[in-house]
């Protein structure tokens, strides 16, 4: 399902629909959605999924045209000669909105869960930026003992704007010197949470970039992770919230 006004709309604005328990006329109207379908599962009471990809996307085509009125489409297929061909398209995915390609094999069949060999999610380099630990909290599991969970922050002046919460990315070792630093360098407490001195940096890597009225910073970050631990660089060289409103201009909608 996608928002879609003559091509696909970012994906803030199918949020917009999403956290609405109900949807009125002039949402309907400001935010088009279809369903893109990209494959055929079953067909007249037969299950498909054994058949190669060939043969049920021959069926697709011949079960949905598409047109400007029709609210369900078929997702289009990408073809190349060569790697570098297709090298080239996946670079051109942000642009269109996508997170890059996906390769399937035509004589495939369907499987569910992850199966590997006959499809292949290439995706493109994430987006990055270098933030500023500014509060922890304890990891869940085997983590609950430990400060694992960052809010991390970009710089705004003279002060600090939380940009995004990440968990994952460090190794084992990492989390426990960040740990060891965060017991003895704790200014405040809220419950659980620790306000930081800030004094470390860390570098996000993120799938996409949109505005949201719900964050401080004015932006959300999709599936933002912790890349690396910059203790290469001092705070002074983190990223500013106007580089990251740059990103947004480029990448975001």
């Amino acid at each position: 399902m996608l928002a879609w006004d003559t091509d696909v709309l970012p994906f803030s604005q199918m949020q917009r629909r999403i956290q609405r328990k109900t949807i009125g006329e002039k949402m309907l109207r400001e935010v088009p959605v279809i369903f893109l379908a990209y494959d055929v599962l079953e067909y007249q009471q037969q299950d498909w999924r054994e058949r190669p990809l060939r043969e049920r996307r021959a069926l697709l085509q011949e079960l949905l045209v598409n047109n400007a009125e029709s609210a369900i489409r078929i997702s289009p297929s990408v073809s190349a000669e060569e790697w570098t061909a297709l090298a080239t398209q996946r670079e051109s995915s942000r642009e269109r909105m996508v997170e890059g390609l996906m390769l399937k094999r035509l004589d495939s069949p369907y499987r569910s869960g992850r199966i590997r060999g006959d499809w292949w999610k290439w995706k493109i380099e994430p987006l990055t930026i270098d933030a500023v630990l500014l509060y922890a909290q304890p990891g869940h599991g085997r983590r609950a003992n430990l400060y694992t969970d960052y809010t991390l922050a970009v710089r705004d002046g003279d002060n600090y704007v939380p940009i995004a919460k990440a968990y994952s990315g460090l190794t084992d070792k990492e989390i426990q010197k960040l740990d060891h630093w965060i017991r003895r360098n704790t200014v405040e407490k809220f419950g659980p949470v620790r306000s930081l001195k800030p004094k470390h940096v860390l570098e996000i890597a993120f799938e996409g970039i949109q505005p949201s009225p719900r964050h401080k910073s004015g932006i959300a970050l999709r599936f933002p992770r912790i890349s690396r631990w910059r203790q290469d660089k001092p705070v002074a060289e983190a990223d500013t919230l106007e580089q990251v409103k740059d990103l947004l201009r480029l990448y975001g909608g």
